[in-house]
This record gives structure tokens, sequence and C-alpha cells, in this order.
């Protein structure tokens, strides 16, 4: 697992249907998914390419 920033700015994804969704993060060379009603559950923290992958293969 990869360690993540605690300052990190977080957003809504733009994906986002009314309370069901998520915040992502991203600093240089890492990405993170967090829940947004369970921010204190944690988060994913992914290398970016793995991340831009991901999206690419669920836009696809």
């Amino acid at each position: 697992m990869y360690s993540f920033p605690a300052e990190a700015s977080w957003r809504t994804s733009s994906y986002t249907q009314q309370q069901n969704c998520v915040e992502v993060a991203d600093t240089p060379g890492l990405s993170a998914v967090r829940d947004t009603k369970n921010r204190d559950n944690g988060h994913l923290a992914f290398m970016s390419p793995e991340w831009h992958a991901f999206i690419d293969s669920v836009k696809s």
C-alpha cells in the first residue's frame, strides 16, 4: 500500500450521483480514492499510471 499525504486536496468524482460517490485526490505520482460517506475509513492509493489505466478501462 502506498503512503498518501494527510493534507491532500480531495475532490468529488465527476461521476457523482447524489450522495453515492467517491472522492479522488492526486499528488505527484500518486492518486487516491475514498468513500465520501466513510472518510474516516481510509483510502486506496495507487501509482498514477495504474489509476489512469483503471479509469481508461472503465470508460471503454
